[in-house]
């Protein structure tokens, strides 16, 4: 072969290695095509070549670190473990803090239909461990992938639906060292005593501060003592103007959650650092590259 070909072959699979111009994450793996939080949607978004999958983490009984976006078996995805709809004015009831993890995997978050997401396919899952994830994603992408990782806390849910927040955050963090990938993750919350938790025992490890639909970016970033690496803001919160903004202060801009293709075409001419989507797939083939 000679150079020139030897050239092309090297830009080529540089690349196809390389990340995207804007990170790709899978929300809850990829909601909108399989049961969330469950490892056949995380494997989907593998399969599909998204860099980042963002998951949510509940703590258990036995101190068991969780997939869940909420820390009780929301009656939106979950069938009680006689496979039985479980009412909304009961699911708090089911607080898997309250339970061990065992108990927990008997419930069945995939086979009922959700509203939502017509395409979601149906399939009969439970809740995984933050530990399952990670293990299928390091084999599946040879330990290149990335994570955003979202620790469900509130002050009202403290010794009710979580631990209180330093064990909460000292539970997530135990894994993450032990599975050598604190360089390649972002740890978020809405919860802004967890993000400082976090930075006073970890702080090499990158922050996205959380911003929900009714709070305000800039009244958010005052109540955080430090400058976080990432704002992730409901995304008809911010525009071009104020990305140029955060992006002046060297902050990052990861909006959440889009699906509409609209929307998602809006962010990347915003120049946005992310997009975080329960469709993945639309993301990756409006920006037509792919990870792995």
């Amino acid at each position: 072969m000679n150079r020139l070909c030897l050239l092309f072959s090297f830009m080529a699979l540089s690349t196809c290695n390389s990340k995207p111009p804007i990170d790709v994450q899978g929300h809850r793996g990829c909601r909108g095509l399989y049961p969330e939080n469950s490892l056949p949607a995380f494997q989907n978004a593998i399969d599909l070549g998204v860099p980042t999958l963002e998951l949510d983490l509940v703590i258990s009984k036995d101190k068991k670190v969780v997939l869940s976006h909420d820390p009780f078996m929301s009656h939106e995805i979950a069938l009680d473990t006689n496979g039985n709809d479980i009412l909304e004015a009961d699911e708090k009831s089911h607080n898997l803090y309250n339970m061990t993890y065992d108990s927990i995997k008997r419930y069945d978050c995939g086979s009922k239909p959700h509203p939502l997401f017509p395409k979601q396919q149906k399939i009969k899952v439970h809740k995984p461990l933050l530990e399952e994830v990670i293990d299928l994603a390091e084999e599946q992408t040879q330990q290149t992938i990335h994570y955003n990782i979202e620790i469900k806390s509130l002050p009202e849910w403290d010794e009710v639906f979580t631990p209180k927040v330093e064990e909460f955050v000292a539970l997530v963090l135990k894994i993450i060292n032990s599975k050598g990938i604190a360089n390649r993750l972002t740890l978020q919350s809405f919860d802004v005593r967890a993000l400082e938790e976090i930075k006073r025992v970890a702080p090499e490890i990158a922050i996205s501060l959380l911003v929900d639909e009714h709070e305000s970016i800039d009244n958010k970033l005052k109540l955080l003592s430090y400058k976080p690496e990432i704002i992730s803001p409901y995304y008809k919160l911010i525009d071009a103007e104020k990305i140029k903004k955060l992006h002046a202060k060297n902050i990052k801009v990861i909006p959440w959650t889009l699906n509409d293709p609209k929307d998602i075409k809006t962010m990347i001419d915003y120049h946005v650092d992310g997009i975080i989507s329960d469709y993945p797939d639309v993301v990756m083939q409006l920006l037509d590259v792919r990870q792995f």
